[in-house]
């Protein structure tokens, strides 16, 4: 088994496409499709299906694809770990909620790109309970988490700061006008939801089952902007991170519930494998990230999601 033959792998596991495969490793297609095959005929099992045009991973590829990933991840730590010296450098690859990425880290990602030119910054939202298995396969070096704790033993983490964490309603809403709003009044109201794996969205899940009360419906989002545009629009209440609604709170487009239940606050941690060599790029990020998050500003134009932040 080769290292160019897992390279191959995991570029159609994730292209799903032949041509697109051979032009991200610069090879013409006819070579992806026979490096794919030995290692089809290695393993012993067919890790594609060739449905027309169609490509998609077999039961076998899925099976497989952890481990081709933690193989590549731990040749380039030790490729990295051995050239790069003491200066940051080479890709650094971080998963973030999409509030944090958005809202918090503008200001640190300038700081940091001025300081260490030679880094180049991936970033990528997530909201899912898969950080774990992310972090294992190498496919990120670190994440940005909002939980109360991190109780994996497989992880290490830092502690960065308390979000404050907010239900906003539209202010013709009957809960808008309460003076005081309880756990128990959330009975029966629309919730405008971030996905199930959200930390601050899994602690009121928490809070309501723990007290036997449901809500009336929960529409889930993957957007934090839809949430908010879907509060202003009288849909439901949204539940959202201070960061995330203060402009629109300064504009009065809807309004801050007046809760007296359980505190809705959320930590927000950098957490990275515990068996991951940490470069100067991951250590020099969370010194800045612990250095500069209590000063980043409020407001600024969101990032590009998705996408690469270098160059």
């Amino acid at each position: 088994m080769e290292v160019r033959q897992l390279q191959i792998f995991r570029a159609l596991s994730e292209e799903l496409n032949f041509t697109r495969t051979a032009e991200r490793v610069h090879t013409v297609q006819s070579n992806v499709t026979t490096q794919i095959k030995a290692l089809e005929d290695e393993l012993g099992a067919p890790l594609f299906d060739r449905l027309g045009r169609r490509v998609t991973l077999t039961d076998a590829g899925r099976r497989f694809q952890p481990f081709a990933e933690q193989a590549l991840a731990a040749m380039e730590q030790g490729q990295r770990a051995i050239q790069t010296g003491s200066a940051p450098s080479g890709p650094l690859r971080i998963a973030s909620p999409e509030s944090v990425l958005t809202y918090r880290l503008p200001s640190v990602l300038r700081a940091y790109r001025r300081r260490f030119p030679d880094v180049e910054l991936i970033f990528r939202p997530f909201s899912d309970g898969t950080v774990c298995s992310m972090l294992e396969t190498g496919k990120f070096d670190m994440a940005i988490q909002m939980s109360d704790t991190v109780s994996n033993s497989s992880l290490r983490s830092s502690r960065l700061r308390t979000e404050e964490v907010f239900l906003i309603a539209d202010a013709s809403h009957p809960l808008a006008k309460r003076r005081m709003v309880k756990l128990a009044d959330l009975a029966g109201q629309m919730l405008l939801l971030t996905e199930a794996g959200c930390g601050y969205r899994q602690k009121l899940d928490r809070m309501l089952a723990m007290q036997n009360i449901r809500p009336g419906n929960v529409t889930e989002f993957t957007s934090v902007e839809a949430i908010k545009q879907c509060v202003i629009a009288g849909m439901g209440l949204g539940l959202l991170p201070a960061i995330a609604v203060s402009r629109e709170l300064k504009q009065h487009q809807f309004k801050t519930l007046a809760w007296a239940g359980p505190s809705l606050d959320i930590a927000t941690h950098i957490i990275w494998h515990k068996d991951k060599w940490v470069s100067p790029a991951m250590a020099a990020f969370q010194e800045l990230m612990q250095a500069k998050l209590d000063d980043s500003e409020v407001g600024r134009s969101p990032l590009a999601i998705e996408g690469s932040l270098a160059g």
